[in-house]
């Protein structure tokens, strides 16, 4: 027998170019028994074809479908104000928690670098008015502040 009428269209077929009435003689074709070797490897994509189109989708297939489409319907809650408005309550209470915790470790820091700050000439100062006045005090103060001024130059020009 020539084949050569089926592998013509087994070519269109490949190419796309078969019609519907083409097609149902590759599927008619490829469901006999007697299929030559050479054309053996087809007969799998034709004949599974038609064993789809007899498997149904079930008589259940609706509901089951259906059921999973089908979800229940979630109402929205209402907010209340208080409810609208709790997440900045929060946040307020964290920056207030931070704002204390910040303030409490600059006052620490601040009060150890005023007990550990050494003022050159601190021990020549004095309380008393009527010493404070006298020219060796002033003297003593103005070299105070020379050195100071003096220190605090030198540590920005390090910087």
């Amino acid at each position: 027998m020539d084949y050569k009428y089926i592998e013509q269209l087994l070519e269109k077929y490949w190419n796309c170019e078969t019609s519907l009435q083409e097609e149902q003689i590759l599927r008619a074709f490829f469901s006999q028994e007697d299929i030559p070797v050479h054309l053996l490897r087809y007969k799998s994509l034709f004949t599974y074809q038609q064993v789809m189109q007899e498997v149904g989708l079930g008589k259940d297939f609706d509901e089951r479908l259906l059921a999973q489409v089908e979800r229940p319907v979630v109402k929205a809650r209402s907010l209340t104000f208080r409810a609208r408005v709790m997440p900045l309550f929060k946040a307020a209470a964290v920056m207030a928690f931070l704002f204390t915790i910040g303030s409490l470790v600059k006052q620490s820091v601040d009060g150890e670098m005023a007990e550990g700050m050494e003022v050159p000439g601190q021990e020549q100062t004095t309380t008393d008015p009527q010493v404070a006045y006298q020219p060796d005090s002033v003297k003593n103060l103005v070299d105070v502040a020379e050195k100071a001024t003096a220190i605090d130059a030198g540590n920005h020009i390090r910087k």
